[in-house]
């Protein structure tokens, strides 16, 4: 007999674990001929803002050791176009689907996820706060625990959708983070975005990334993710989902073993379109040679 695979987010139910990570997936359309969607425990779409962004001028990606910089600066279509054109897809498919959001001020945090909230198909928020607010002098939203509330009751307070606040791993403390979060009537937290970094060209003597620095993902950063998931699950009650660097089956396992709910699979993307599926099956093989019969007999069951 299969294990039994399904987790709660808060109020969300899932079939399995096994998540797409925003940026990485784009509005879903793009992998649906690769990996069978109805499949996925979620689909989080990539950030939408309350205006259509272009993102930066190139070159703003690039591989490094383990992993990957970035600098896309954020580009999507805004959210009446993503309503318009893109979810009618979404909404074929039997699996949740959750809208990574972000503002540079709370007014547009709170916009967007109002005309979200009654948008049919969407099942979720992920509220990205890794992005500087403008009313501040560019104070990013979540480096500061006040503004870590704020932002989250400023969401929480238009929709009755779940709310996942997705945390930042450039601070001191993200479990203090993720406290605030969790004050402010977060359902979930998710972490970690990525770290950031940055690579020279030494002949030309510039920077790879137009841009200077960009965010850092892959492999490389899983130690850091998963030291930060084991950090937060200890001092907040409400769901946390992990993310950082999982590209096979034993890199979820360690996630979830740790005490996430759930994982969020990203870069691993870009090399195997088919790596969600490819982690949910050895998820499933890892449970029955255990001889376990439901995964959340798997979570948070480390030892220390």
């Amino acid at each position: 007999m299969n294990p039994r695979m399904e987790v709660s987010i808060g109020r969300l139910k899932l079939r399995n674990p096994v998540m797409t990570a925003s940026g990485t997936f784009g509005y879903g359309e793009e992998y649906a001929s690769f990996v069978d969607l109805n499949r996925l425990g979620a689909l989080v779409v990539k950030g939408i803002s309350l205006e259509p962004r272009p993102g930066n001028p190139p070159p703003r990606i690039m591989e490094t050791e383990g992993g990957m910089l970035n600098a896309i600066g954020l580009e999507n279509v805004g959210v009446s176009a993503f309503i318009r054109d893109k979810l009618p897809f979404l909404r074929d498919y039997d699996v949740p689907v959750i809208v990574n959001i972000f503002g540079e001020s709370l007014e547009e945090y709170s916009r967007v996820a109002e005309i979200l909230g009654r948008a049919r198909g969407v099942h979720a928020l992920e509220v990205n706060i890794s992005c500087p607010n403008v009313e501040k002098g560019g104070l990013v939203f979540g480096c500061d625990p006040d503004l870590c509330c704020e932002v989250t009751r400023a969401v929480r307070a238009v929709t009755d959708l779940p709310v996942i606040m997705k945390l930042t791993p450039n601070v001191t403390d993200i479990a203090e983070l993720a406290m605030c979060c969790e004050a402010g009537g977060a359902d979930a937290v998710s972490l970690i975005n990525t770290l950031i970094g940055m690579s020279v060209d030494i002949e030309r003597r510039v920077p790879h990334l137009q841009r200077v620095t960009g965010g850092l993902s892959g492999p490389v950063v899983r130690p850091v993710a998963l030291r930060m998931v084991w950090e937060v699950v200890k001092k907040v009650s409400i769901p946390v989902i992990g993310i950082g660097g999982i590209v096979e089956t034993e890199d979820a396992l360690a996630f979830l073993i740790t005490g996430a709910k759930a994982v969020q699979v990203g870069t691993a993307n870009f090399i195997n379109p088919g790596a969600t599926m490819d982690i949910l099956e050895g998820i499933e093989t890892y449970l029955i040679r255990h001889g376990m019969g439901d995964v959340n007999e798997l979570i948070g069951s480390l030892e220390v």
